[in-house]
């Protein structure tokens, strides 16, 4: 494991923010691998979308299959002095696959300064969440929303959108499901889709195995080891262990992807995150697959920073992936 700093500086704005995230999610996880929604929703506030612009933004819900909640935000940027169509980051967001979702005001706030400072649409989509909808819900969820997208006439989106400049992107359990959504993509034949590339934010894999982070970085804030325990088992069939080739990509029980067209690859990982080594091992496996891959580092990060302003790297972060997609937009 790379050497970190030995104190994380935060602001007591964010100190305070996450103190109140780890108590509603303590209050909320119960023992059996079930979830009591109603005190959960109390610390995940929920914001509207928004035809008139906020901060240089719309927003606007689209349904996509009602009878499974499955629908996206799209987030427009309206201060763009072009009138060419628009990049596109289809993104999933964090939360363990359990928590969370598309109109969580964290990932609202995140979303609308992502479209506006990489000047792109970005597609927020809101997947079935566990342990109600297991493995392989989300998974489906998030490939019928590209072929839903790549179905659907220009006149349905309320803006002017470039598929042919598509990237997949998502944060923790998000980028997991950005990672497979993608694999999956890879082999099928779209109409208007090109996947040009993949945005992974601190992705949610793991293992059988305790890495060196998991056991030292104990007490920073959002993750432990006992709280990812939780999630798998929330997530994973019945008789499934760590070593899922979704959870440990290239584990024992790992796909071979060196065959594949897989995009472009840009991962964030951060120094008080317990979960660096897996991000770091995904790292690897990508390269020993012959895939291209970008890997930022940031030491002062814990997992989830992007979702707190005051972070410092939370600014970084969107720099980068604006280089990135406009990298990977400007390739034949």
């Amino acid at each position: 494991m790379a050497e970190t700093p030995t104190t994380l500086r935060l602001s007591l704005k964010t100190r305070l923010l996450l103190a109140a995230h780890s108590f509603g999610t303590r209050a909320a996880i119960r023992s059996d691998h079930t979830l009591n929604r109603s005190v959960l929703n109390i610390f995940d506030p929920k914001a509207a979308a928004s035809a008139k612009p906020i901060n240089g933004v719309s927003s606007f819900d689209i349904s996509i299959e009602p009878a499974r909640n499955l629908w996206f935000r799209l987030y427009a940027p309206t201060s763009t002095a072009t009138t060419d169509a628009l990049p596109v980051i289809i993104f999933f967001h964090g939360g363990g696959f359990a928590f969370m979702a598309a109109n969580s005001r964290s990932f609202d706030v995140l979303c609308r300064q992502l479209a506006r400072e990489t000047n792109a649409a970005v597609i927020s989509v809101n997947y079935r969440l566990a342990p109600e909808y297991k493995y392989p819900c989300q998974y489906e969820d998030g490939f019928d929303t590209l072929k839903n997208i790549d179905d659907m006439s220009s006149e349905s989106f309320p803006a002017s959108l470039d598929l042919g400049r598509c990237f997949i992107a998502g944060d923790s359990a998000g980028g997991n499901l950005a990672h497979h959504v993608a694999l999956k993509a890879c082999e099928h034949t779209f109409s208007n889709i090109k996947i040009k590339g993949l945005v992974a934010i601190q992705p949610f894999f793991g293992g059988e195995e305790r890495t060196e982070s998991e056991i030292k970085l104990v007490g920073v804030p959002l993750i432990s080891v006992e709280r990812t325990d939780w999630m798998w088992k929330a997530f994973l069939p019945a008789g499934s262990d760590r070593n899922h080739s979704v959870v440990n990509v290239f584990g024992p029980n790992a796909v071979d992807i060196s065959g594949v067209k897989f995009p472009a690859t840009l991962l964030f990982v951060g120094g008080f995150d317990p979960l660096q080594d897996w991000q770091k091992r995904y790292h690897e496996g990508l390269k020993k697959a012959g895939k291209e891959v970008h890997l930022v580092e940031y030491p002062n990060a814990f997992h989830g920073f992007y979702c707190f302003p005051k972070s410092p790297e939370s600014s970084l972060i969107i720099g980068e992936v604006k280089n990135f997609v406009q990298k990977q937009s400007s390739l034949a």
